[in-house]
C-alpha cells in the first residue's frame, strides 16, 4: 500500500502597507527625537566644558558663541550666566577624590581661590535651587571671609554648627557648590589650572 503523500499548504504573505511604515518610522523619530532633547536639557551642556579638579565650567555659556543645547538648556533653567567679560562660573559636583558631595558629610574647601576683583562661593540643593539654613546664609563672599595671616581661608560645610567660616547643608541629599570669578583675568578659560583653586575634603558622614 503506498503512503500518502503530504501536500504542503501555498505560504502566504501578509503585506504591510506602506502608509503605516511611513507613520511608525515618523513615530519612532519623533519619540528619539524628543527622549534625546529631553535627557540633554536635564543635564548640562554636553561641549564645550572645561574641567580643573573637581571644578566644571563652560567658558562660552555667556558668549554669542554658545551652542544650541546651551541656549536651550539656560531657556528651560531659566538662568542668566556671567558674560564673557564679567566672569565665569564653575561648578562642583564632588570633592576632590572624585566622590558626590553628599549632605550626611562635613567638608573643608580652601585654601586659595583664582585670581579676581571678586568672588562668591554657594551652596545648591539637588533641586538647583540656593540650600536653606538656620542662619539664613547660603553663601560666602570674598569680602566677608575669614583668613588667617597669610590671607588663606577655609569654609565649613556641614548640617551641624561649625567654627570659622560655616555654611549649613540640607538636611539630606547630594548638594553642589558653585564658585563664581567675578573680573578674572581667566573669564575665558585659560591660564587656570588646578593650584589656584579650592580643594574639597571630606572630613566625615554621618547617619
Amino acid at each position: 500500500m503506498r503512503a500518502p503523500v503530504a501536500v504542503s499548504k501555498p505560504v502566504t504573505y501578509r503585506i504591510v502597507p506602506t502608509a503605516f511604515l511611513v507613520v511608525y518610522a515618523l513615530l519612532l523619530a519623533l519619540a528619539l527625537g524628543l527622549g534625546s532633547t529631553y535627557w540633554v536639557l536635564k543635564g548640562d551642556p554636553p561641549l564645550g566644558s572645561l574641567q580643573i579638579g573637581p571644578w566644571k565650567a563652560w567658558p562660552s555659556l555667556g558668549s554669542a558663541n554658545a551652542d544650541p543645547y546651551m541656549r536651550a538648556i539656560l531657556a528651560q533653567r531659566g538662568e542668566v550666566p556671567l558674560a564673557i567679560g564679567e566672569g565665569l562660573g564653575f561648578t562642583a559636583m564632588t570633592d576632590s577624590e572624585g566622590r558626590p558631595l553628599d549632605s550626611a558629610c562635613t567638608y573643608r574647601i580652601g585654601s586659595v581661590v583664582p585670581t579676581a576683583r571678586l568672588w562668591t562661593l554657594s551652596v545648591y540643593d539637588q533641586d538647583g535651587r540656593l540650600a536653606r539654613s538656620e542662619l539664613g546664609r547660603s553663601s560666602f563672599t570674598s569680602a566677608e571671609i575669614l583668613r588667617d595671616g597669610g590671607d588663606q581661608f577655609m569654609i565649613a560645610l556641614s548640617r551641624s554648627l561649625q567654627d570659622g567660616n560655616w555654611l549649613q547643608l540640607p538636611a539630606s541629599g547630594n548638594f553642589s557648590i558653585v564658585l563664581r570669578l567675578y573680573d578674572t583675568p581667566g573669564a575665558a578659560g585659560t591660564g587656570l589650572d588646578e593650584s589656584v583653586f579650592p580643594t574639597i575634603q571630606r572630613v566625615e558622614c554621618g547617619a
